[in-house]
């Protein structure tokens, strides 16, 4: 078996890659090559021969077509994406492009490819969509998402994968594409881009720099371990119904700020300093548009595929943390050359002066 992983060399898809890999099934990486993807992350599988990279961006046809020619895959699992919320408030259109466009490419060229193979094959073949349980907006203090839920994007990110994912059940049903839908929580887990709240919070404290956290930090966030996510899309893709979509979550609900304590309290033990790491925690003004709490039931998957995450959040995290103080190789050329951990997200005004 061979899958084409869009996006292979971002964090989840990195791990994708790796696990297929690991399982013994072919993958073909096709990603643009972001700010956000590193190739470093996939040193361990990059000399396998099941493994191959197309430097390809997905909003290219022509190349879509000659890399599904090429390898005539089995199966794509579709994770590119521009996907840092932050992001998107101040530059938009890079979502618009990738998550929508780029997404209505890949299906038009999937398509145009099943119309090339046997009829064994294309009946055979599954299109998994990775998308982002912020699509289902904000959650009060109760209750969990389900597969059913009322979409109500709260970002522009957000809005683009909402978007993404009614793209992909439309070629579905109008076209017969057979594809699977998936929502995830916030991920979290090695060769995550510094940019992110674990990450950069861990490297914000080895340096001794601030930790800035958005409002009271109340927000609550579902964390799930990227491996255990892994390990769920290589699952949907070999056992998932076609057109039903699935929610995953790690169970793993924490409020932002305690989520920074508790990295605080894992590097006062780890790597201490002269004070606590406590101590350069910051609260920073709010981002728009940030939505309260997320929380995923993870039941259908469960009963229909026996999936259950395996990390529970305080061994995930002292795992991360570990991961970061161990990996410096991997991190620093990103934080010194790539991006140093400034703050992002800010709305700038483009209003003319009314004269």
């Amino acid at each position: 078996m061979r899958v084409l992983v869009t996006g292979g060399a971002g964090f989840i898809g990195s791990a994708v890659c790796r696990h297929l890999v690991g399982a013994g099934i072919g993958v073909v990486n096709v990603d643009k090559l972001s700010y956000a993807a590193n190739l470093a992350s996939l040193a361990s599988v990059a000399e396998d021969p099941l493994y191959a990279f197309e430097r390809l961006d997905i909003c290219d046809r022509a190349g879509l077509d000659r890399v599904f020619d090429r390898h005539a895959p089995d199966a794509v699992i579709h994770l590119a994406a521009e996907s840092h919320v932050d992001r998107s408030i101040s530059a938009a259109g890079a979502f618009v492009a990738s998550n929508i466009v780029g997404t209505f490419t890949l299906l038009e060229a999937t398509l145009a490819f099943l119309g090339r193979v046997p009829r064994a094959r294309r009946e055979a073949f599954r299109l998994l969509h990775v998308s982002t349980d912020e699509v289902y907006g904000s959650l009060g203090e109760g209750g969990a998402f389900t597969e059913t839920s009322r979409y109500d994007p709260s970002s522009p990110y957000a809005a683009s994968k909402a978007a993404s994912d009614h793209l992909v059940m439309a070629w579905h049903r109008t076209y017969g594409l057979p594809a699977i839908i998936s929502h995830c929580s916030n991920n979290y887990g090695p060769y995550h881009f510094p940019e992110k709240l674990i990450p950069l919070t861990i490297l914000n404290a080895l340096e001794g720099r601030e930790l800035p956290v958005y409002g009271a930090g109340l927000n609550v966030r579902d964390w799930l371990h990227v491996e255990d996510h892994a390990r769920a899309l290589a699952l949907l893709l070999a056992r998932g119904r076609v057109g039903e979509t699935y929610n995953i979550g790690g169970g793993c609900e924490r409020r932002n700020i305690d989520v920074v304590r508790g990295i605080c309290a894992l590097m006062d033990r780890l790597a201490p300093k002269p004070f606590a790491h406590a101590t350069l925690i910051r609260h920073v003004a709010d981002r728009p548009g940030h939505d309260l709490r997320y929380a995923i039931d993870a039941g259908k998957i469960g009963v229909e595929l026996g999936w259950r995450p395996v990390e529970s959040f305080d061994s995930g995290l002292e795992r991360t943390v570990r991961w970061y103080l161990d990996r410096r190789d991997w991190w620093e050329p990103l934080r010194h050359g790539v991006y140093g951990g400034e703050r992002l997200g800010l709305v700038v005004s483009q209003a003319e002066p009314v004269p």
